[in-house]
């Protein structure tokens, strides 16, 4: 297997005054709804771990096999199924009464608990003296949709074991969603495996969730991330705030390491993309650029250009720099 860097294009730049002070470089690809590659830069072919980018393919079996409609799962559910929320209240709370429907409680997930993203939660928190819960993890819908799934296949409490029905089943929907056979995984933030794919394959999972149908299962997902990107992400966060600015339908995720797609219904398109280093604030900035390139964002929104083109200051409120889109993504 080739370095995930090998063949990486410059597609982020730091600039302060004058000086062109830093650089992030990556894969993207841009696929169509036939799985060819429409657009790309760096290596297609490069084998990377899609991280929470890939949730919305690791919530098909819970449509597929029936879960949500046995348990009544709507639209903000699937949102939170693909969620990497902040823990914020309007987050738990949902989480939590999702548990309390399919008789499941904080200790049956296996997500780790962790302190909530949320500034308000967090600090409420610490005055009260209160522990976070497993339920204030990121990644709880997520594990919520893993439960309801387990729950309706009669499988046991150990739901992220790689061995589990539910993992297999959504190792089943990522090697059919990508046209590939996944080379392995890695153990996620969350304890469940992760599987590898070749940035061509995320795309072209993109692009079949961009083109499928509104009432399929791909198609319910990814219309309820486009209709509830508060509960996607949260507030002031990169996924939330890209769909709020395109309101057309579009559903963009990020994931860990610098990873983020984006499934654009109106052009049928699917789009994966990795910053080789890891950084978050290059695969926003990246992620934001292409979406303008493919016309489903305004260059000229507010929220663009923030991730496009934005300011960098200093503790004085100086600007002292731009971090902006290298010139091979203009």
């Amino acid at each position: 297997m080739t370095h995930p860097a090998h063949g990486a294009e410059t597609l982020v730049e730091i600039w302060r005054g004058p000086f062109l002070e830093s650089a992030h470089q990556g894969h993207a690809v841009v696929c169509d709804a036939s799985g060819q590659i429409v657009q790309a830069w760096g290596n297609p072919d490069a084998v990377v771990l899609p991280r929470s980018s890939s949730k919305m393919i690791q919530a098909l079996p819970l449509l597929r096999s029936g879960a949500a409609d046995a348990y009544s799962l709507g639209s903000e559910h699937l949102a939170l199924a693909c969620a990497s929320h902040q823990g914020a209240a309007i987050h738990t709370n949902k989480v939590g009464a999702w548990l309390d429907h399919i008789g499941c409680g904080d200790d049956d997930f296996r997500c780790g608990p962790q302190v909530s993203r949320d500034d308000d939660v967090r600090d409420a928190m610490i005055r009260a003296h209160e522990a976070p819960c497993r339920i204030h993890n990121n990644c709880s819908g997520k594990h919520a949709g893993f439960l309801s799934l387990g729950k309706h296949l009669g499988a046991g409490p150990d739901y992220v074991d790689p061995a589990h029905p539910v993992q297999t089943a959504c190792l089943e929907a990522f090697e059919e969603m990508t046209g590939e056979t996944s080379p392995g995984f890695g153990v996620d933030g969350c304890s469940a495996p992760n599987y590898a794919a070749t940035m061509h394959g995320m795309a072209r999972a993109m692009a079949r969730y961009a083109a499928a149908d509104n009432d399929s299962p791909q198609g319910q997902l990814r219309n309820a991330m486009a209709q509830h990107p508060d509960l996607v992400a949260g507030e002031g966060r990169a996924c939330t705030r890209l769909m709020r600015a395109m309101n057309n339908g579009t559903a963009i995720k990020t994931g860990a390491e610098g990873y983020f797609v984006a499934m654009l219904p109106e052009q049928k398109l699917g789009v994966a993309l990795k910053i080789t280093d890891g950084a978050t604030r290059a695969s926003e900035c990246a992620i934001a650029q292409i979406l303008v390139k493919l016309g489903a964002l305004d260059a000229d929104h507010p929220e663009a250009l923030a991730f496009t083109s934005g300011p960098i200051r200093n503790w004085d409120g100086l600007v002292t720099g731009t971090q902006r889109a290298a010139p091979t993504l203009l």
